[in-house]
């Protein structure tokens, strides 16, 4: 007489299998994100030797965001740091669809931002400590000596971009520390001005609204945000590294970025 399982133990053995399965998933999606979350560390702290091998080369210079001296499209900072990285990798945030900023008409694609803060036009110079949103460049280059407290300041983070074909306003290569709100509550007007932020979520603000805020009117250079995309729920859970001027790297959510005073994204 053959053997086979009853009804009864065949929905217990389903019951299992769904229970496990149900134990099991969150555990291996924390997993994929804790690891996605490790690469970009990494590969970030890697550009950040790579910008300090520049600043070497160039009497303490850092590299400018993009430089917009001289006719023609301005020269932006990846292909600079390339030269030092050897990776074009890296300047690609993990479980991000872009590329490479090689070239200024590129500049959307890639999903690893540098601060704006060091962008150099002498034409239409910014007021270095009275920088309004939208400044992209400021009279000569920022040098690693005005970053007195580089244990505080943010030099790099994840940044939305377009894909490759596309031709959003996201500006993936840069973000802008000027283009977010600025405290009040500070006893000087200086620290009001040092201690502004960018704008920061964990959704592309570029391409729908925030906490009930739309930014998705504004212009391309007035945009410029932040995207803690690693766990972004739009509740501002999602996280993002952050690379300081003095090299050390940290993850960060999109709501304790959005606290005056606990990165100095303006310093100059």
């Amino acid at each position: 007489m053959k053997k086979a399982f009853t009804l009864i133990e065949l929905l217990v053995v389903i019951a299992i299998i769904a229970i496990l399965a149900a134990i099991l998933f969150p555990v291996f999606t924390q997993a994929k994100l804790s690891a996605k979350k490790t690469a970009a560390l990494s590969q970030m702290k890697q550009l950040s030797l790579a910008v300090f091998m520049y600043s070497s080369d160039s009497d303490d210079n850092m590299v400018p965001a993009s430089n917009r001296t001289g006719a023609g499209d301005p020269v932006i900072w990846p292909p600079l740091v390339n030269l030092y990285a050897k990776n074009t990798q890296i300047f690609l945030a993990p479980d991000s669809n872009g590329s490479f900023a090689d070239i200024w008409t590129n500049r959307r694609n890639q999903s690893v931002g540098y601060t704006d803060a060091s962008g150099v036009d002498p034409a239409l110079p910014c007021t270095e400590g009275a920088a309004v949103p939208g400044c992209e460049g400021f009279a000569g280059s920022a040098n690693f000596s005005q970053a007195d407290e580089s244990a505080m300041i943010g030099l790099f983070a994840v940044t939305p971009n377009s894909p490759n074909t596309g031709t959003g306003k996201e500006r993936g290569y840069v973000f802008n520390p000027y283009n977010g709100p600025t405290p009040t509550t500070y006893p000087t007007a200086q620290e009001n001005y040092r201690f502004g932020l960018p704008l920061i979520a964990d959704v592309n603000v570029v391409q729908k609204p925030y906490k009930g805020v739309d930014y998705t009117t504004r212009s391309a250079g007035t945009l410029k945000p932040i995207f803690a995309r690693y766990g972004g729920n739009g509740s501002g859970d999602g996280q993002t590294p952050v690379i300081f001027a003095d090299g050390h790297a940290k993850m960060f959510s999109a709501n304790s970025l959005n606290t005056f005073g606990k990165v100095i994204w303006r310093f100059r």
